[in-house]
């Protein structure tokens, strides 16, 4: 684990082999219980500072896996993107649209909670929104959701004509964004 290129140690785990012990087939009640992965987690208590925290796999002494998570400046635009492209024009066919709230440099603030107004134009409606935060009150049928850790989400329908759905995310004090889906028979 690396804060701003200063490693804060190595970490690693053994999967337990359990086996009989005392004599032959004798196996103690804790070999009995399902044996998960749920524990195979590695944590460390570092000091916060702003930067690039770093964490690096390795196994057989060679680097199979990094992951960076960077601080992030104030929200400065609206991220939006569609999970397809084309939907059936049939009133029952969705795409779902994730909105990410970003900084200047393209990166999803984790702590964003910008209020989101979604507006649809086109051969379709939007379904509902939601946000993921399970303390929420806000309508699902609104067509206003605020982010909750930079995220949230809108479900939009088609309608019985082919076509084209421009969906539009917008908030005051950010740059808005917006996503065209084609319909089609």
């Amino acid at each position: 684990m690396f804060v701003n290129g200063r490693s804060y140690g190595v970490k690693g785990y053994a999967f337990p082999r359990l086996g009989m012990e005392g004599r032959y087939g004798n196996y103690p009640d804790r070999a009995k219980v399902t044996r998960t992965t749920a524990d195979l987690h590695l944590t460390w208590d570092v000091p916060y500072e702003p930067g690039i925290l770093t964490a690096v796999g390795i196994k057989d002494r060679k680097i199979v896996a990094t992951t960076e998570v960077s601080t992030t400046g104030e929200p400065a635009a609206i991220g939006l993107s569609a999970d397809r492209e084309f939907i059936s024009a049939d009133r029952r066919d969705v795409a779902h649209l994730t909105v990410q709230i970003l900084d200047d440099k393209g990166r999803v603030v984790p702590n964003a909670d910008d209020a989101i107004t979604f507006g649809i134009e086109g051969e379709g409606s939007l379904l509902g929104v939601d946000n993921g935060n399970p303390e929420s009150h806000e309508d699902y049928k609104s067509n206003l959701r605020k982010a909750f850790n930079g995220l949230c989400l809108a479900v939009v329908q088609s309608t019985g004509r082919a076509g084209r759905i421009r969906v539009t995310a917008a908030s005051p004090t950010l740059k808005s964004a917006s996503v065209i889906i084609a319909t089609s028979m």
